[in-house]
Formats: structure tokens, C-alpha cells, sequence
């Protein structure tokens, strides 16, 4: 009987008793989600809830609607507004002018990792603007481009015209985001710079022994090297442009000549601020939210495909 039992226990196939080496499989299974799930729930908490509350809030009135579902009243007003075409108009000159403000960064960060005479002290002097406020920054380029200040009397010395660069429709949007460009690319240099840290050095030193010229080491060993590095760049950069020149714009040109300096984030504080049209806000919020996604998308994916060919 005794043997039979064993037997019919065998066939069964008794489960043995977890032990600690099961218990610590999973434990560790389960680790890595116990460890991101603060960094979730605050991802959740503080970005995605406010988020969906606002695009919420967008198809709401305002005034006497204020709460009143309107559908898309907003969005099809923010489609007549001209003001709001002004805006991802220069949205559009935004996204023509950032690999420029790129490649400015990426060249000098280039300079200072081949070690040109004096780049421990050109570290320090480029990045010195990206410390100060933008309101600081905004003053002072008041003062130098103001119709009677330095700049045009520099220009008027050389034969030249005074130029109205923050008064004039056809260049005051270059001025203020060439103006914000030299304010932050310290950051982009510091980026790039920590990228060359992981660059083999080696490459170098083989395509400078084969005899190639600076701009063949660019364009051949340091930019397909960079690749990583040179996406964030490109999609932090136009994220700072979208989200970040207000100050500038504010204390420069306050949105004119004519509204020609209004960017979205500009446009979204006068509708809230100015004209008390938070609804009206939330709804362009949204927009420049998509407007982000989409452009931070196409950028890595042809960034992407220009990486494949290389």
C-alpha cells in the first residue's frame, strides 16, 4: 500500500514547497516596475492628468459659457483667428531656422573638443548666457538694437543705414530668435560636448593619419558618431524655441510690430492673461502640444533615415 501511494503521489506530480531561490526570481522579475513606478506616478500625476483636464477644458465657452460644453467652437475660432495663423507661421520659421541653431553649438563644441587655443576659456564664455534670465538678456538687447543704439552707430560708421531690427514686420522675428539662439546654445554645447566623451577617439586619429581635412572629419567620423546625441539636440532645441521665448518676446517686442513676433506660447498668455479666454487658451495649448509631438516625430524619424544612409 505504502509503495502504491508513493506511486500515485509520483503520477500526480506533488508541487515541492517554493523555496528562496523562487522567491528571489521574483523579486527581481517585479524590481524594475517597483522602481519606476514613483517616477510613473509622477509622470501621471503632474503631466498626463493636467494634460487630459485641459484638453478637457478646451471644448468649453468662456464668458457667460464659462463650463458650457461648446464642442469645437474654439478650435474652429482659433482657425479663423489671423493672429493664431501669425503664430504657427513663425512656428514654421522656427523649424527652417533650428539646424542652424544646431549647428552653431555642434561646430563650436567641435572647436573646443579638438582643443583650439583657449577652450577651457570659450567653454566658460558660451555657456555664460544660458545663466542669465531672459528678461536680462531681452534688456540688454533692447539697448544694443535699439534705432539709435550701438549696432546701428557701428552700421552707420560703415556707410550703412540704421536698421530698425526690433520695429521693423520683415526682420524682427529673425532679430528676437536669433537674439534667443546666442541665449541658449550653451546648453546644446554642453550636450554635445558630453557626447564627444563617448565618441571613439580613436576614429579620429585614423581619419587624421589618412590624410582628411576638417570638414571630412565632420561630416564623415564625428556626425555619423553624434547621431544620438545630435536627435536630442535637435528635439530639445525646438522644444526650448516652442515653450521657452516668451520672456523674450515679452520684454523685446511684446508681440508686435503688428503682431509679428507671436508665437503660440505668446498667443496662449494673451488670450488667458489679456483677454481672459482661458477655454480659448486651452484650446491653442492643445494645439501647440500636437504642433510639439509632431514635429519632435518627423524630426527623429529623418534624422533617423539620414542616419541609415550614412
Amino acid at each position: 500500500m505504502n509503495q502504491r501511494g508513493h506511486q500515485r503521489g509520483h503520477h500526480l506530480g506533488t508541487r515541492p514547497a517554493a523555496g528562496p531561490t523562487s522567491r528571489k526570481a521574483r523579486a527581481e522579475r517585479f524590481a524594475p516596475y517597483v522602481l519606476v513606478a514613483p517616477a510613473v506616478l509622477v509622470i501621471v500625476v503632474l503631466r498626463l492628468w493636467p494634460l487630459a483636464l485641459g484638453v478637457n477644458f478646451s471644448f468649453t465657452g468662456d464668458g457667460e459659457l464659462n463650463g458650457t460644453p461648446v464642442g469645437l467652437g474654439n478650435y474652429l475660432e482659433l482657425a479663423g483667428d489671423p493672429l493664431f495663423h501669425t503664430a504657427l507661421r513663425n512656428v514654421g520659421l522656427l523649424v527652417l531656422l533650428l539646424p542652424l541653431a544646431v549647428a552653431i553649438p555642434g561646430l563650436l563644441a567641435t572647436f573646443i573638443y579638438l582643443r583650439v587655443p583657449g577652450h577651457r576659456v570659450y567653454r566658460s564664455v558660451y555657456f555664460f548666457p544660458a545663466v542669465l534670465s531672459p528678461v536680462i538678456v531681452g534688456a540688454i538687447f533692447n539697448l544694443m538694437l535699439g534705432y539709435d543704439g550701438p549696432l546701428n552707430s557701428v552700421l552707420a560708421a560703415m556707410g550703412a543705414g540704421p536698421v530698425d531690427w526690433l520695429g521693423d514686420p520683415g526682420i524682427a522675428m529673425f532679430t528676437v530668435v536669433g537674439v534667443h539662439i546666442w541665449a541658449t546654445f550653451g546648453m546644446a554645447l554642453v550636450v554635445f560636448l558630453a557626447g564627444f566623451s563617448t565618441m571613439d577617439a580613436s576614429l579620429l586619429d585614423a581619419a587624421r593619419v589618412d590624410g582628411a581635412s576638417l570638414r571630412q572629419i565632420i561630416w564623415h567620423v564625428i556626425i555619423p558618431s553624434l547621431t544620438r546625441t545630435i536627435q536630442f539636440v535637435f528635439v530639445t532645441t525646438m522644444i526650448g524655441m516652442l515653450t521657452s521665448m516668451f520672456g523674450l518676446l515679452f520684454v523685446m517686442t511684446s508681440g508686435g510690430p503688428e503682431g509679428t513676433t507671436y508665437l503660440p506660447e505668446y498667443y496662449i498668455w494673451h488670450q488667458q492673461g489679456q483677454m481672459n479666454r482661458p477655454a480659448l487658451a486651452s484650446a491653442a495649448s492643445s494645439v501647440l502640444f500636437v504642433v510639439m509631438l509632431v514635429v519632435g516625430l518627423l524630426q527623429i524619424t529623418l534624422l533617423r533615415r539620414t542616419g541609415r544612409q550614412d
